[in-house]
């Protein structure tokens, strides 16, 4: 039997889109993740896996359900938007670039490219409104994670200072702004390689310590494994001073042109 949550509805602002009437896939993860009990910290591969079922939202209140305690559903009507779970990740994490290195680099984002998103024709990069990569938006509206190729280093990297609007009232960022953070620095690194992929559909994510806002960090994705549609995407956050602080493993679901 479904038991509905403290928190039983949720709602994906238009802030945090990531096409332009769908959520980022990044933060809906992050913001289902929080939403489950966390796992057993004393499990050092203790993770979320969230799975994302359906476009997301934007605006709309959805229903969370939990089946279990492990495990929860968001549902808008009869249409199934995400479920997650606790599970567990091993996932080797390579060493990041400098944030000099990643910033030099930026300017070979995608993010910067012009015209290539036909939703968007005018606007600028893959994504020219999307909460983690986006251009398009004011600086307070998004994270502007423009990942990029960097030489020495298999993948791509995107030095990354958020706004402080973003934190809450400790100086801290939010589990979901984490989470948003991890997400297109994936898609990225395909794009690297001259691959174009779809959607996000599976994000599974360890946030390892708190991160305070006010620090210049590295963001990094790359390539893991591809299955038929399936392209395995690993991605990890960095803070100043080079230590880890969260990292995801992702699944994005092949384009059909």
């Amino acid at each position: 039997m479904q038991q509905s949550l403290n928190q039983p509805s949720l709602t994906i602002e238009a802030q945090f889109r990531g096409p332009p009437e769908s959520g980022n896939g990044g933060y809906v993860a992050g913001a289902v993740a929080e939403r489950l009990e966390a796992p057993n910290s004393a499990d050092v591969d203790a993770a979320i896996e969230v799975t994302l079922r359906a476009p997301i939202p934007l605006d709309q209140s959805m229903t969370v359900f939990a089946p279990g305690s492990d495990q929860l559903q968001v549902v808008l009507g009869e249409t199934l938007i995400a479920e997650a779970r606790q599970t567990q990740l091993t996932l080797e994490v390579p060493t990041p670039p400098g944030y000099e290195a990643a910033l030099a680099a930026r300017d070979q984002s995608p993010s910067f490219l012009e015209g290539i998103n036909p939703l968007l024709p005018e606007g600028r990069g893959f994504h020219p409104i999307c909460f983690c990569c986006g251009t398009d938006i004011a600086a307070d509206a998004g994270l502007h994670v423009y990942a990029a190729p960097v030489p020495g280093f298999e993948g791509v990297a995107a030095a990354w200072r958020p706004h402080e609007s973003f934190a809450d009232e400790a100086g801290f960022l939010p589990e979901p702004i984490i989470w948003a953070a991890l997400d297109c620095p994936g898609q990225f690194a395909y794009l690297a390689a001259g691959i174009r992929t779809g959607m996000l559909g599976r994000m599974t994510g360890r946030v390892l310590k708190p991160v305070a806002a006010d620090q210049d960090m590295v963001v990094i994705g790359w390539c893991l494994d591809v299955e038929r549609s399936k392209h395995f995407a690993g991605t990890a956050l960095f803070d100043g001073s080079g230590e880890l602080c969260a990292y995801s493993k992702q699944v994005w679901i092949g384009r059909r042109d």
